[in-house]
């Protein structure tokens, strides 16, 4: 997969939220979203 540009889409994807919940991409429907990964607390990380 080549870098990402300023402005390129992100791909679909599923990840969990802080509650252990399913959320996907798509249920923001076209929303601009700003996202955070970090290491879950007490990992090595």
């Amino acid at each position: 997969m080549p870098p990402w540009k300023p402005g390129d889409k992100a791909p679909a994807f599923t990840l969990l939220n802080q509650e252990g919940k399913k959320v996907k991409l798509s249920d923001f429907g076209g929303t601009k979203l700003l996202l955070y990964f970090f290491p879950k607390a007490g990992t090595s990380g």
